[in-house]
């Protein structure tokens, strides 16, 4: 027989759900003023060649990315804070951060289950080893991609936080590829989730998961 168990506190369904669109709107503006100065390539082949800037609207708006991006970063920081204070006051980042230096032997496991190369399931509690890893990496960018942003916001006044990250362009090319990291890990979640299935997704959405009664 199975049963509804809660997975997920209020707070921390809230501040997921806010924080997805206010990430979504960073990175989306992020993009528009980094088309004013498009300078990151591999090779001759810019990142972002310029049919994806026209075909996605995001040429020529300079003035709109830089009024968004300033606008919802204070949002961003303050839902950001009032997540790690939560999560430190409730207890649940016992859930969240790695145990020991093994959860990367785990995560490297659990890949593997994932990709269809093992086929017995690792072990997990509430969180496992491969998304303990990935949550607190992401904390950490979410981190150096505020301190790198006000780096490259402010220079001038806040010349001591650019020169801890070696210079203007360096903290703008540090801030520009958390943000490319950002994109990779919302593609690899949402993988993640669709594999799952609806029953993950709605505990993020509801708190309850549904298990067998006798866990």
């Amino acid at each position: 027989m199975q049963k509804l168990r809660l997975k997920h506190l209020a707070a921390i369904r809230w501040f997921h759900w806010l924080h997805f669109p206010l990430l979504a709107i960073m990175v989306w503006s992020g993009l528009l003023i980094y088309w004013a100065y498009d300078i990151y390539r591999i090779g001759p082949i810019h990142l972002f060649p310029s049919v994806i800037y026209s075909t996605f609207g995001m040429d020529h708006r300079l003035a709109d990315g830089m009024a968004l991006h300033f606008f919802f970063m204070w949002p961003f920081v303050i839902n950001g804070i009032l997540y790690l204070a939560y999560t430190a006051i409730s207890g649940e980042w016992r859930f969240l951060l790695p145990r020991s230096f093994s959860a990367f032997r785990d995560a490297y496991y659990i890949i593997l289950h994932d990709l269809g190369l093992q086929k017995a399931k690792p072990s997990q509690g509430k969180y496992n080893a491969a998304q303990q890893l990935s949550y607190s990496a992401v904390i950490l960018m979410g981190a150096l991609s505020i301190f790198s942003g006000f780096a490259i916001y402010k220079p001038v006044q806040l010349h001591w936080l650019t020169a801890i990250f070696g210079g203007y362009q360096n903290a703008r090319l540090i801030h520009f590829v958390l943000t490319m990291g950002y994109i990779l890990f919302f593609v690899v979640h949402v993988l993640q989730v669709a594999r799952a299935g609806w029953n993950s997704f709605r505990s993020m959405v509801t708190g309850y998961e549904l298990v067998d009664g006798h866990e």
